[in-house]
């Protein structure tokens, strides 16, 4: 991606709200320790690409500004109508191309090496491990590309994406395809270590 102008947008729910579906195995503080640790190892991993994170809450916007990222806060929005203003503020502010990546990824290091895979006039998309959800999203900003997060969001974008007449990607990476989404998730064997240094006990199901 050689002289293009990359965004990273990265959407952060309240650290206090987030992860409801693992109620019944964590409690409200473990919770928020953990998305706090997710959302820290991914603004770490994209550093190197001109970080914005998106957001409606202000402990989340001081702490993204305090680790030098920049913040698009976007009050009272859904995640898609969150993300496509922030698209379109990025957009105004020069830039060409956007990789969206969930900010719930506990291990996104190799964000910036499937970044730089990608080929700028296309869409890349990174599914989770289930091929439900869009863990990572790149396009350029002028695509017409929008914002379908839910469940089932992956083909939702690959649909959306084939229908621009532009290169789609789909790059199936072992590390970016864990998520956070279900109680049995913090049992993989890549992770299960550190979730259990960052929330202690995880309650029996």
């Amino acid at each position: 991606m050689h002289g293009v102008s990359v965004a990273a947008l990265i959407p952060i729910k309240a650290f206090r709200d987030a992860k409801g579906r693992l109620t019944p195995v964590l409690n409200d503080g473990q919770r928020a320790a953990l998305a706090r640790y997710t959302a820290e190892q991914v603004l770490s991993a994209a550093t190197t690409l001109h970080p914005h994170v998106v957001c409606d809450d202000d402990e989340v916007a001081d702490w993204a500004l305090s680790r030098g990222a920049a913040v698009l806060r976007e009050p009272h929005r859904g995640l898609n109508q969150a993300v496509d203003l922030a698209i379109t503020r990025l957009t105004a502010a020069g830039f060409e191309r956007v990789v969206v990546v969930h900010g719930d990824l506990p291990l996104p290091h190799s964000l910036s090496d499937v970044v730089a895979l990608t080929d700028p006039r296309g869409v890349t998309l990174v599914p989770d491990r289930r091929l439900d959800g869009t863990n990572v999203l790149a396009f350029p900003l002028r695509s017409g590309m929008r914002a379908a997060y839910g469940a089932g969001s992956f083909q939702r974008h690959l649909s959306a994406a084939m229908a621009l007449g532009v290169p789609v990607s789909v790059i199936r990476d072992p590390y970016l395809a864990i998520d956070l989404d279900e109680p049995a998730d913090l049992e993989h064997p890549l992770i299960a270590a550190a979730v259990l240094s960052v929330v202690g006990t995880v309650h029996p199901r």
